[in-house]
């Protein structure tokens, strides 16, 4: 296997095998400091204080740190990329061995070359951790966190399913309707296939508001229904009269769609790729508009999140590349912050505005990819000068 390697690693040209490992050693120090970082504020500080206050097991606090892990290391790669990419040209060309190599004819495009691909091959790194690996890992680690506290596993049983129907719904006392909620179905706990403490509001009759009220309810798949168990409904007319009455059992006319919702991340952050399509056909059938489209840029997201290794390889390069640059170790990091911190300002602002329907979901979650390499671009047009 080493050997094969060694030779694959042969077939790579020179100028390309030096670059690369410039750019290796920065790269490395990069990801272990941003994901240090990254755990140390999002997770250490939560479990030390959980360790004081609560009582929590050292050796279940180190687990949950482990397995918190592979999120923040999906953080780090895009801003490592920059930091490792600015700093590695930078260093060449303070050196002037990037001055050299044009003098001999090698053009700037040709020496950001090696950065783009390493960038490229940590795009699919980070697609490949952020839809197999971070939706497992940070579900176990609430898992372990929730038993080791007691508490009710939320994230394998759920809890506070939330359902909403929409469609067109009557006005009472005219002929006309109009798009509305129809249904609000809601569930305290969802264990072992059963929706326990179960609420649903019903909407879709003119001249009538209807509550059913059931301690247990079950999806029936032979009559294509749910089952509610041990409960009332509660019809409230709108000229002020209302009706109780009594069920152990009652056969509601609802989709699935409480069933699949139950058994879904709370997060799409959480979510895979195909989870996320699958919630977003499931709230679309539901016709609940905003869930789905919020969900579509989500989606969108996840493929433009890893696309940012390739924007900050491209802006890390072209920077590190324009003769007279020469920034330190520590003015790189800072370099590199103010560039991260514009990139996601833009990025959130976009996903803003697909999020409330102005922009399309795809042109929400790529213009930011788009506007940055654009902008990569004219940095490299001017280091080629």
């Amino acid at each position: 296997m080493i050997a094969v390697l060694n030779r694959w690693c042969r077939r790579i040209p020179l100028l390309d095998r030096w670059l690369i490992g410039e750019i290796l050693a920065p790269l490395l120090f990069a990801v272990a400091a941003f994901t240090v970082v990254g755990l140390s504020i999002g997770v250490m500080f939560e479990l030390v204080r959980r360790l004081v206050e609560d009582g929590l097991p050292a050796w279940i606090a180190l687990q949950v740190m482990v397995l918190s892990l592979p999120r923040f290391l999906v953080l780090s790669f895009p801003m490592a990329t920059l930091f490792a990419t600015l700093l590695a040209y930078s260093k060449l060309t303070a050196n002037s061995e990037l001055t050299a190599l044009r003098s001999v004819g090698v053009s700037t495009v040709r020496l950001v070359v090696p950065a783009l691909v390493l960038s490229a091959l940590l795009t699919g790194m980070t697609l490949l951790f952020n839809d197999v690996i971070v939706p497992k890992a940070n579900t176990r680690a609430e898992v372990t966190l929730q038993k080791a506290l007691g508490r009710a596993l939320a994230t394998e049983k759920g809890k506070d399913i939330i359902y909403s129907r929409f469609g067109r719904v009557s006005q009472p006392g005219s002929d006309r309707s109009g798009r509305g909620l129809k249904q609000l179905f809601y569930s305290r706990r969802f264990d072992k296939g059963e929706m326990v403490d179960v609420t649903v509001l019903d909407f879709s009759r003119a001249g009538f508001r209807q509550m059913l009220v059931a301690e247990r309810a079950l999806w029936n798949e032979a009559e294509a229904k749910w089952e509610f168990l041990d409960g009332q409904i509660l019809t409230l007319n709108l000229n002020g009269s209302t009706t109780r009455v009594d069920f152990d059992r009652y056969l509601y006319p609802l989709s699935s769609g409480p069933l699949k919702v139950a058994r879904l991340p709370d997060d799409a952050n959480n979510m895979t790729i195909a989870e996320a399509i699958k919630a977003e056909r499931i709230e679309a059938e539901a016709g609940n508009v905003k869930a789905a489209r919020k969900l579509q840029v989500r989606i969108q997201e996840k493929f433009t999140f890893p696309m940012a290794c390739v924007v900050f390889g491209l802006i890390g390069s072209s920077l590190g590349s324009r003769p007279g640059s020469r920034p330190s170790r520590s003015q790189g990091f800072g370099i590199s912050i103010l560039l991260i911190l514009g990139y996601y300002a833009l990025s959130f602002s976009f996903s803003s505005l697909g999020v409330k329907g102005v922009l399309p979901a795809l042109l929400a979650a790529w213009l930011p990819v788009l506007i940055s390499l654009g902008a990569g671009s004219l940095l490299l047009r001017q280091a080629s000068r």
